[in-house]
């Protein structure tokens, strides 16, 4: 029996923006995927759109990517292949399957509205096969340059989606697809079937808005005598508002994220989870979440993407960090020594981004004096701090003394407390927070403020 070969998955972007959060769904389920079934995870830049497509972009979408997680077995770029499209193009050209097209992009669009106005589908018509060989050297002496479209078999296409199941289109209900630019640069669609075949794709996931593309693809695969791949199209995720998302507008960008301080896992986890049957729930790492992964989960339906949900989870796995994984971060804060593990241990759970914690750590564990009205009272409490190290038992000992002196209870007692000793109104526990300020620094935060 011949065994099988490893499946190539692949993501290929355009360069022309910051890939938003249905990019990154899209390029975490490849990775993922091909990560689970033992294969390749290939990123292919689609950069033959030289006046949009920038290499600040190309660098973005790598760094963004890198933050995810994701990192690919093969980067490659269209842009360098263009011998390897030339070639293809004459094979197709010397077959017949090709034909030049002079009208200007007005003339199609006016084309497009008659057809409209008139209740026909919008398909081109086919016209420039019509050209006799006087015709086209006219209109190339006139300083027209043709681009080239495929030509369509108009057969019904199946194929069997890994998402939508048996599916079919036929291409007669659509244009014959333009290949190459006046402008001689190739259009994705040619493009990517051609990267396809040289390199072994075996599996193509991506939007549903692609569907119709695949039926052309398919044709262009046997033109090129190739077997396609298989295709599983998933459902599209949208703005609150029912917005579709774009790198041009920046909506939702993966780089929006990153400088929010979101935790990535948390943006991975909603990314490639929204708009299945799998909830959303936390993972310790992004192998966990390769294994929940299913075509067999995603949604028929349009769904709609909530950016809080990824915030509120990135506060959970913050939260759930133990200190050993959290250290180093902590360290690059400034957060070190033999406090530490012990402010981790008090904090974790009241901060929205680890950024938060240099906050607090320098709340803790610097002189502070915060400004009170309560100086009385602060004095009162001073006198009952029990006696020798403070310890986390020394908290429940020293509010029953200062409310047995001064018949204080509820917000009334610790609000002043809190305030003189962290200057906040909430914050962690201060019976974790005695402890870590030691009685020296409680005492000196009770005590009236230094004259100026």
């Amino acid at each position: 029996m011949k065994k099988s070969m490893p499946p190539v998955f692949r993501f290929a972007p355009s360069p022309t923006g910051y890939i938003h959060i249905g990019n990154a769904r899209t390029a975490l389920w490849n990775a993922l995927l091909a990560k689970k079934l033992g294969g390749t995870f290939i990123l292919r830049f689609d950069d033959t759109d030289t006046d949009r497509s920038k290499p600040h972009f190309v660098e973005a979408i790598l760094e963004d990517l890198a933050w995810l997680g994701i990192k690919p077995d093969r980067i490659e770029h269209q842009s360098a292949r263009i011998p390897r499209y030339q070639a293809a193009l004459a094979d197709l050209k010397a077959r017949d399957l090709v034909y030049p097209c002079y009208e200007t992009p007005e003339e199609l669009d006016r084309k497009r509205k008659r057809q409209q106005a008139r209740g026909l589908p919008p398909v081109y018509d086919r016209a420039a096969l019509a050209l006799t060989t006087e015709d086209r050297e006219k209109l190339e002496a006139e300083g027209r340059h043709p681009h080239w479209r495929f030509k369509l078999s108009g057969r019904n296409v199946m194929w069997d989606d890994g998402v939508r199941g048996p599916s079919h289109i036929e291409t007669s209900s659509l244009s014959d697809p333009v290949l190459v630019r006046a402008d001689g640069t190739f259009l994705y669609t040619f493009a990517s079937v051609i990267d396809d075949i040289d390199m072994e794709t075996t599996d193509i996931l991506r939007g549903e808005d692609h569907v119709a593309n695949t039926a052309v693809q398919i044709e262009l695969f046997e033109a090129l005598g190739a077997k396609p791949p298989r295709f599983s199209h998933h459902n599209l995720i949208t703005t609150l508002t029912g917005e579709e998302m774009s790198k041009r507008t920046g909506s939702l960008s993966i780089r929006s994220f990153r400088e929010e301080g979101v935790d990535p896992l948390a943006v991975s986890l909603v990314a490639v989870l929204t708009g299945t049957s799998e909830p959303v729930h936390p993972v310790a790492q992004l192998d966990d979440l390769a294994a929940l992964l299913d075509l067999s989960k995603f949604s028929r339906a349009l769904t709609k993407f909530d950016p809080g949900e990824i915030r509120d989870l990135s506060k959970k796995l913050l939260h759930a960090k133990p200190f050993a994984e959290i250290a180093p971060k902590l360290t690059a804060l400034g957060i070190s020594g033999m406090k530490a593990e012990a402010f981790w241990a008090a904090l974790h759970g009241n901060i929205d981004r680890i950024e938060d914690a240099a906050d607090w750590w320098k709340i803790l564990m610097t002189d502070r004096h915060f400004a009170s009205a309560e100086s009385e009272f602060l004095a009162e409490a001073a006198a009952c701090l029990p006696d020798g190290a403070l310890d986390e038992t020394s908290w429940s000992r020293w509010i029953g003394a200062i409310q047995a002196r001064t018949g204080r209870k509820g917000k009334a007692l610790f609000m002043p407390l809190r305030l003189a000793l962290t200057g906040r109104e909430t914050g962690p526990e201060l019976r974790a927070v005695l402890p870590l300020l030691g009685r020296s620094a409680v005492l000196s935060r009770l005590a009236p403020a230094p004259h100026s």
